[in-house]
């Protein structure tokens, strides 16, 4: 882990410091915020920011927003009270280290903080083979193209290759193409000089140079623009990269991975990829199964998530029931290991015996997960009542009738908006489900967004479905 420390280096802080460095970290140290932006900017990456609470954080969390720099920020200091500590809360800091430090709580918020403890868990043999073969490539330097369904853990495999590799003391750099905008992708991957463009105030050295030494993963890279992929292909094979705006190339050491949760064989047969590109990124394809095509897998992390987010959130874990364990294999999980692991959260805080039962474990629009949509078989019909068929089949032609005189456009404004609310304002699920690009369904929302149309804001499942800590 990269800790970058943001204050005086007083004898406390110091000691917060060897205690973190005790515990793995690689520490930095900065003593004013526009220094600790202005190394960031320069590639010299972090994983969290250990910052003075007297110093603005607000400010610092800006100026790094500003610069599409997401590092998580954690306050610290002496003498602090309850009212200081808040202030630093609601500044942006994910948590408050009193000082001096004690070394169970320096360990807990680094590893809590860091989230880099997602361990590939399989019990399956769909996945457990291709656990095998991630082993036998994982040391290479052959580049890797992580496929699957969203939400199968594509990401979590990328780190497993990484963490096995040769480069596994490097930097593991993550970049989401699909939710940076085409205008900004570029500057972002390859950085760019003092005056490029509007708004270029300082060099800013891309996540390329960034990654020198260590893997970076390029996420969802279907949805990188055509231009772009034509200068990504460049940088593969001639291991260098040219800042926008820059004079010189600049060499770059890097192992790339790549994921994908759309057929790349078929953006190549439409046009939208180009097929050079693909052969570079695809030396060695991983194809992560959906959870319903490793059913084995569903017991073991439906176990994991429940002791991950009962120690998150200071309860006592609790057993899964054997009725909601049948019901979790039952499911099929179209939102695969991410909707699962969001179902286990919301069961961790909603159960209320002594073990975690069907009626804990929810949807996420909160209808409860026995008798919802995606179950991995029906009943036989003669169980199902002649009532209750028979008033469905009258929901279903009322909802078909309320189609009628409405133009194709208004049913797809519908659909699209009616699918990102029942994933709780999810981009990359909804877009999944509808079966379009995630620039398509962000261009759609713009248009609605413009027509003056409500467009569901990214929320948490939990505060959305139940209410949660809302009042």
């Amino acid at each position: 882990m990269r800790l970058l420390v943001v204050g005086r280096l007083s004898g406390q802080l110091a000691t917060a410091v060897k205690m973190a460095m005790a515990h793995g970290a690689k520490v930095q140290h900065v003593e004013r915020a526009d220094q600790a932006t202005e190394q960031l900017r320069r590639g010299q990456g972090a994983d969290l920011l250990m910052v003075d609470y007297r110093i603005d954080i607000a400010a610092l969390i800006a100026a790094n927003d500003a610069e599409r720099i997401h590092v998580p920020v954690v306050a610290c200091g002496v003498d602090a009270d309850a009212r200081e500590a808040a202030d630093a809360i609601r500044a942006g800091a994910k948590e408050f280290i009193p000082l001096p430090p004690e070394a169970d709580l320096i360990a807990a918020v680094l590893s809590a903080v860091a989230d880099d403890e997602r361990p590939m868990i399989s019990a399956d043999p769909a996945m457990k083979s291709v656990i095998q073969l991630a082993d036998q490539v994982a040391r290479s330097e052959a580049s890797i193209l992580i496929t699957g369904e969203s939400g199968v853990g594509k990401e979590v495999m990328a780190r497993y290759l990484h963490t096995h590799s040769r480069r596994a003391d490097k930097a593991f750099i993550s970049v989401n193409c699909a939710a940076i905008p085409d205008n900004l992708l570029e500057s972002e991957l390859f950085g760019h000089e003092k005056g490029a463009f509007t708004g270029a105030v300082a060099r800013r050295i891309g996540k390329f140079e960034e990654a020198d030494g260590g893997t970076l993963l390029l996420d969802e890279i279907s949805e990188m623009d055509a231009r772009l992929q034509a200068k990504l292909l460049r940088a593969i094979q001639e291991r260098v990269i040219d800042r926008v705006g820059g004079s010189k190339p600049v060499p770059v050491n890097i192992r790339i991975i790549a994921t994908s949760n759309r057929d790349l064989a078929k953006a190549v047969a439409e046009g939208t990829f180009r097929e050079d590109l693909l052969y570079r990124l695809n030396v060695v394809n991983l194809r992560l199964p959906s959870l319903r095509e490793r059913p084995g897998d569903i017991a073991v992390l439906a176990d994991h998530f429940v002791r991950k987010y009962a120690a998150a959130n200071g309860v006592p874990p609790r057993a899964i029931g054997p009725e909601a364990r049948r019901a979790l294999v039952a499911h099929r999980w179209p939102g695969n290991v991410r909707e699962l692991e969001n179902a286990m959260h919301r069961a961790v805080l909603l159960a209320a015996g002594a073990e975690i039962d069907v009626d804990a474990i929810r949807l996420p629009d909160g209808r409860p997960l026995l008798g919802g949509e995606g179950a991995q078989a029906a009943p036989a019909a003669s169980t199902y009542d002649a009532g209750v068929a028979g008033q469905a089949a009258q929901v279903a032609d009322a909802v078909t009738r309320s189609f009628v005189g409405q133009t194709v456009a208004e049913m797809e404004k519908t659909l699209i908006l009616d699918t990102l609310s029942h994933c709780l304002g999810n981009r990359t699920h909804a877009a999944t489900i509808l079966g379009i690009s995630i620039r398509t369904l962000r261009n759609k929302l713009n248009e609605y967004a413009d027509q003056g149309a409500p467009i569901p804001a990214p929320q948490s499942g939990v505060a959305a479905a139940y209410g949660i800590g809302s009042h």
